[in-house]
């Protein structure tokens, strides 16, 4: 009730979202460019660090979300584009977390100045995609 009624509860939870947003889909989206071959100056195991911070971002999102989320249960359990949203956050943590294991390996495997193999490029690309579907479908949920 209190994200509902409060004049300020909501808007300052979606600004907590939305900063939560930024750390963990701007880390792992550069991350995934960097994979697929753009910003050559970055090395991939400079991602490796920062993983801590985008995980941190999405618990950030997941409260502010799941609070988000109560002003208008009823509504988002059945709203189409909130379920894509949803899916595609979870498949994109879950690639994250598979991205980052294999990137662990390579390097341990290599040097610090790895080349991906074919597999985490692929699944670099899903990740990606799975980020952008998310941020899109959550946008249409004001209009469905």
């Amino acid at each position: 009730m209190w994200v509902g009624l409060s004049l300020w509860a909501y808007p300052m939870l979606l600004a907590v979202h939305i900063i939560g947003l930024a750390i963990v889909v701007g880390i792992f989206s550069m991350r995934d460019l960097r994979l697929l071959g753009m910003f050559q100056g970055l090395r991939p195991a400079a991602f490796l660090p920062l993983s801590r911070l985008a995980w941190g971002g999405f618990i950030v999102n997941a409260v502010s979300g799941i609070l988000l989320f109560t002003s208008q249960a009823v509504t988002f359990a059945s709203s189409i584009p909130f379920l894509i949203k949803i899916t595609g956050i979870i498949v994109g943590m879950v690639l994250a977390g598979v991205i980052q294991a294999r990137l662990r390996t390579e390097i341990s495997l290599q040097s610090p100045e790895v080349r991906p193999g074919r597999g985490t490029r692929i699944l670099a690309l899903a990740s990606l995609t799975c980020w952008l579907t998310a941020i899109v479908a959550g946008r249409l949920i004001a209009y469905f």
